[in-house]
Formats: structure tokens, sequence, C-alpha cells
């Protein structure tokens, strides 16, 4: 995956080092369920989730003060560069449809635990978007986790959920978090998985326009959208539940099997189009 040499927004509120903020007040268990999507990481109990987000977790201190803008190193840089195509992305394709895009307010990287608008995070729950903030927390050893226990290694598997928690920006903005939850938030065709499951093509809508932004300077091989692909089918709740709990249970689904996964990644990357994301509308997921 080329780069290096790809523009830069700054878009980047970099917390790391500081102490974990408490959580932010006013938001429950069942508040906390509705308004934070995109958790990569399922090896917690769902209560503990909920426990965690909704500000009944360990996380204290006082969050000091952000440092905004580029980062300097390598991995503070790669966010940077993939957040600003993103955006660049969809700004293009809002204007093309007469609309006016709205970047999300930052991505930010943190150390263990952090304060958000939807309460308290913590990096077990892996990356994750919150519509109360239109923020993306992210906690930078989930790399690591997604290579090492996940088996999805290359950094466009990395770029895969980054672009992938934008689209929950962009779903944001479209109003369909809310076309979800009137559908439920639990099993094989639940409003959370069709949910997922676009913002997943989403992400490959993003990854065939990718090389339009940036002047040309980010561009992505044969092997880039493999290694995709591979991340979309680590993360799926099948592949999960198999490795955390020995066994598959549909009735438990909230992103999708890793063969849906996959499916919808590639469609978005087939088409470059988000009307072909429509995962609400689909009869087969």
């Amino acid at each position: 995956m080329e780069w290096r040499r790809a523009r830069r927004s700054g878009n980047i509120e970099d917390r790391r080092g500081l102490s974990g903020g408490a959580a932010a007040g006013g938001i429950g268990i069942a508040g906390a369920a509705a308004v934070l999507v995109g958790v990569f990481v399922f090896g917690i109990d769902p209560q503990e989730m909920l426990s965690i987000v909704s500000g009944q977790g360990d996380p204290a201190a006082v969050q000091q003060k952000a440092v905004v803008g580029t980062p300097e190193d390598d991995a503070g840089q790669f966010v940077d560069v993939v957040e600003t195509s993103t955006n660049e992305v969809w700004s293009s394709l809002f204007e093309a449809d007469g609309a006016a895009y709205n970047r999300p307010a930052g991505v930010v990287l943190y150390d263990n635990a952090t304060r958000t608008g939807c309460g308290a995070g913590q990096a077990a729950m892996g990356p994750f978007y919150c519509p109360a903030d239109q923020k993306i927390y992210l906690d930078l050893t989930f790399w690591q986790e997604l290579e090492g226990e996940f088996g999805a290694k290359g950094e466009f598997a990395r770029a895969y959920v980054l672009a992938h928690e934008v689209g929950h920006h962009v779903q944001g903005l479209q109003n369909t978090m809310d076309r979800a939850k009137a559908m439920g938030m639990q099993g094989e065709t639940s409003g959370a998985v069709r949910l997922e499951l676009q913002a997943d093509c989403y992400a490959g809508v993003w990854a065939a326009r990718a090389s339009q932004t940036s002047g040309g300077r980010l561009a992505f091989t044969n092997q880039d959208i493999e290694d995709g692909l591979k991340a979309a089918a680590a993360v799926g709740d099948d592949t999960i539940q198999r490795r955390t709990q020995g066994q598959v249970v549909p009735d438990a689904f909230t992103h999708g099997t890793a063969a849906q996964r996959m499916r919808w990644f590639r469609k978005g990357y087939d088409a470059g189009d988000p009307i072909s994301c429509d995962t609400f509308g689909a009869d087969r997921l």
C-alpha cells in the first residue's frame, strides 16, 4: 500500500500517553447500546462492554489536553492519511448528489481508556464510532491484535477498519442508524447486521475511489484488497464466536458472517458506488 506521499488533514486528536478520562454523564446502558457502533473486538462479554461504555467500568482521572493535528509517528500519520482520503471520497460523492458532507469531528488516538461522547471507552472494545460526538476512537494496539489474534495482516487491513468507521459516520449523516434500531439490534437479519455490512460496503467504495484522492498519491495493489477481504473475514460474527466460545449462535449476530462481510466489501469495491450498498433493501445478505 502506497501512502506516505498522500495528503494529511490533521483531523487527529492524539490522547496517547494521557490519563484515561472518566465517563461523560447522562447516558445509560440502553443509550450506550444505541449510539456506539463499529466495535471490532468481541472477546468480552456484551454486558461488560455496555458497562464500560456507560461509565460503570474502571476508567478514572481527568483527561488531560490532547494534541490536535498530524501526529509525528508513522502509525499516527497513516491514520491521518486514511481519514483524509475517506473524507475526500465522501465529500465528492455527497457533492455529486447536491449535498454537503460534514467530516467526522476527528479520529481520537488513545491508550487503554478515554472519555467519549458515548461514555467511557476502553481499548478492549476495539475501534468504534460515537455518533454523539461524531468521533472515531482507536487504541493503536488494535493493529497488533488484528494481525496477531485475527491473522489480518498488511496496512490495508488497518485502512479497511478506519474506512468502515468513517462509513458509520456517513450512515449517521444519512440517519441510517434509526432505521437499523427499528429493525432490531441482534440476529442474522437484524438492523445491526445490515448497518455493519453497509459500512463494510462503504469501505469498499472508498477503496475503489481512493486513488482519485491526494493527487493520486494513495495507491493499492491486488494484494492490498485481498488483505482487506481477509480482515473482513477475520471479524465476522461466526469467525469470532468459534474462536471465543467454540460455537456459532446466529441469533446473537451483530455484524454479519465472514462471508457476508467479504461479499459486501467486494460489492462496494467492484461498483465504486454507494448505491450498491443497500443492505436494508437486500433480500440476501
